[in-house]
């Protein structure tokens, strides 16, 4: 059966980039095993923290989020509430923790795919190509504007403007500070994220903006001084700069293969397609509420104070990580039910912006939540950025995925005489009967990434 889905997807307040949002982007790339990892030592660590009993399997939930069937038109999501300021969630280490991504992607493939992705022009493309290829492996550019204009063709007649605006443009990109010249770039590009009404943030920028030295050397009198700055002032522009990552593309490495745990489940109930989040591998967290009402009007324990702002953050950021996996999940699948319903031909062209502008949330924030996440469904366990794919134009006007002209291609091919196998031209005439409008060298190309032999070699000769 046909489902024709519709689905409401609001927020009514906007989303804020605030000290505990930008925390809980992070713990969105990690895969579960790795955020097992985390929360175990959270756990270990802090003593206003205590676990939940974990969730039934997926297929025990007793909430299931509904897609929706035909003719439903459903609402499906809650607010996500304003997380609060609060002390300096990390420790008086400048240097952050690494962030590990255990996808098997390198850093320089996973730029490219969100150069793919995203609203580059051609030309900032080639630009674009040319900066990532000179990034360190902490995501820095060590090369000048001048030496890149060095390396571009010089008939194209790129400018140094134009490649600082290119630049730029690449400096938004997941993981958020790549790119940067210089570490308090890289710290700058972060604090920019975060909402103009956060505590601390000018001052902070202002600090990253030259004065890095200062706070490395621990002249924290001197930086009061020079800034004409109270204890409290410096105390919130520094745990906003700690809670930046020093080395952004650290974060992105090609790691060792591992199990796949579904992030996501997806199934048919009732004739309704319904997502639910894997919550059963991970142990849920919460305050340890004995400990917490300890404090209240007691000005001692300073660090169990600390500790428990610490706890709140974590809790509240795991919560807004699962808030948002699930809806993007939900954005995703209710765009691709044509794909759950008859396949890969039936994929809908997609890319980051789509699900960014429902979920009103930047793309490389989406690029997180896509990169090394999986949805379990009966069309098997399947990563979330299989779901998209650049747009070719169909022959009534309409848009047809890569992904889908790829399957099509595919199946004519299985289909053809192996005596008379069809050549690309003829693959070109025979996708333009199916209202799928493709040019001959993307027929090759699309062939050759599926390692298909061309025509002259996939015929079957005569045995004599």
């Amino acid at each position: 059966m046909n489902m024709k889905l519709s689905l409401q997807l609001k927020l009514s307040q906007q989303l804020t980039m605030t000290p505990q949002l930008q925390q809980a982007i992070r713990l969105l790339q990690m895969p579960l095993l790795e955020l097992n990892t985390q929360i175990e030592q959270a756990l270990a660590e802090n003593v206003m923290l205590e676990s939940e009993e974990p969730e039934p399997p997926a297929q025990e939930l007793e909430e299931p989020q509904v897609v929706a069937g035909e003719g439903d038109d459903t609402g499906l999501w809650s607010d996500l509430p304003r997380s609060g300021g609060g002390s300096d969630p990390w420790s008086d280490d400048l240097r952050r923790p690494e962030l590990a991504d255990h996808s098997g992607e390198s850093l320089h493939e996973h730029l490219l795919w969100q150069l793919s992705m995203e609203h580059f022009t051609p030309r900032e493309v080639v630009i674009g190509e040319t900066i990532i290829d000179e990034l360190n492996d902490d995501g820095y550019l060590m090369e000048s504007l001048e030496n890149l204009q060095e390396t571009l063709h010089p008939d194209a007649g790129f400018t140094v403007d134009e490649i600082e605006k290119t630049l730029l443009k690449l400096q938004t990109l997941d993981p958020i500070g790549i790119a940067a010249r210089n570490l308090g770039e890289c710290i700058q590009i972060q604090l920019r994220q975060l909402d103009d009404s956060v505590p601390g943030r000018a001052l902070a920028v202002q600090i990253a903006d030259g004065l890095l030295d200062l706070v490395a050397e621990q002249e924290y009198s001197q930086l009061r001084h020079q800034l004409g700055i109270s204890e409290q002032e410096l105390d919130a522009a520094l745990a906003l700069i700690r809670s930046c990552h020093p080395r952004p593309g650290s974060a992105i490495q090609p790691a060792t293969a591992e199990y796949i745990i579904p992030d996501v489940y997806v199934r048919k109930q009732d004739g309704k397609w319904v997502v639910e989040v894997n919550r059963s591998i991970a142990p849920r967290l919460k305050v340890n509420q004995t400990y917490a009402e300890m404090l209240k009007g007691n000005g001692a324990h300073a660090n169990l104070r600390t500790q428990l702002q610490e706890a709140r953050w974590l809790v509240r950021s795991l919560e807004i990580r699962h808030d948002t996996l699930l809806k993007v999940a939900l954005c995703i699948i209710e765009r691709q039910v044509d794909f759950l319903e008859h396949g890969e031909e039936a994929m809908k062209p997609m890319v980051l912006r789509d699900i960014a502008e429902v979920v009103e949330m930047h793309e490389s924030t989406i690029s997180r939540v896509t990169a090394n996440k999986y949805m379990h469904t009966p069309r098997g366990v399947i990563e979330f950025r299989y779901f998209f794919s650049s747009q070719l134009a169909a022959a009534d006007g309409a848009e047809q995925s890569s992904t889908a002209i790829r399957a099509k291609i595919k199946r004519l091919i299985g289909q053809e005489n192996p005596k008379k196998p069809l050549s690309d031209s003829k693959l070109v005439t025979l996708l333009a009967e199916e209202d799928a409008k493709v040019a001959r060298r993307t027929v090759a190309k699309y062939r050759e990434q599926m390692q298909i032999a061309p025509s002259s070699e996939r015929r079957e000769r005569p045995i004599r």
